[in-house]
């Protein structure tokens, strides 16, 4: 009796410009565990389809005529069983792709991002992780922390209740790795990063991963640049 595949994660693509629809669809259907089930141009459409075909993960424009990507992801994160939002923005981020952030998207990805790095933001979002693109994380963190008044007196005593592999894991996802490249590096299994993440969140009071990157920048674990 031969074993079955695992069914693959089904992705929908909302974005109003065909070619990068194109483009994204390509990089998604190249590979076994992931199938694109549909497109949309806006984000009424990204709704009906979601009602429709049932995806696991939206990637989401932000700027689009019509209904936009923030008030689409906005809708879809309200409900009860929804799938997981990757937004998919240009490079120069504007308000609307941080407030989709806010609103409960899992995370950012650049539409130029070469396509190892797609894969590896889509399939750790699908992972139940939050994630930043490397190459954002140094616009996050001016936005976020350099705008931001902060006491690094305190930041620093939260950070000194963390052992050295918690905030050795800490930097890595400050620095835009995943869970498994983070593993790698540190030559443990996955599994193990997951639970160093998960106390390194309750020390600190954390509520994600996006969390854990502005606080490793406030606290002076990393520095912009690093």
């Amino acid at each position: 009796m031969t074993g079955q595949s695992p069914p693959s994660s089904r992705v929908l693509i909302c974005d109003d410009q065909e070619l990068i629809r194109m483009g994204l669809r390509m990089v998604i259907d190249s590979q076994p565990d992931l199938t694109v089930v549909g497109e949309a141009a806006d984000g009424d459409a990204a709704i009906a389809g979601v009602g429709a075909l049932e995806p696991d993960l939206v990637l989401m424009d932000v700027r689009m005529p019509g209904m936009d990507g923030l008030a689409a992801t906005e809708h879809l994160c309200a409900q009860p069983h929804g799938p997981r939002i990757l937004v998919v923005t240009t490079f120069d981020l504007d308000e609307y792709a941080y407030a989709a952030l806010r609103a409960g998207a899992n995370g950012f990805l650049v539409k130029d991002a070469p396509a190892e790095e797609i894969l590896v933001t889509v399939r750790a979002v699908l992972r139940g992780e939050v994630m930043v693109a490397p190459s954002l994380t140094r616009r996050l963190v001016e936005r976020f922390v350099l705008q931001s008044p902060t006491s690094a007196s305190a930041q620093r005593e939260l950070l000194a209740a963390l052992t050295d592999r918690e905030r050795e894991v800490l930097a890595l996802v400050a620095r835009g790795l995943a869970n498994g490249e983070i593993a790698d590096r540190l030559f443990v299994g996955e599994t193990t990063v997951k639970t160093h993440l998960g106390r390194i969140l309750t020390k600190l009071g954390l509520r994600d991963r996006i969390h854990a990157v502005i606080f490793a920048y406030e606290s002076g674990l990393i520095r912009a640049g690093d």
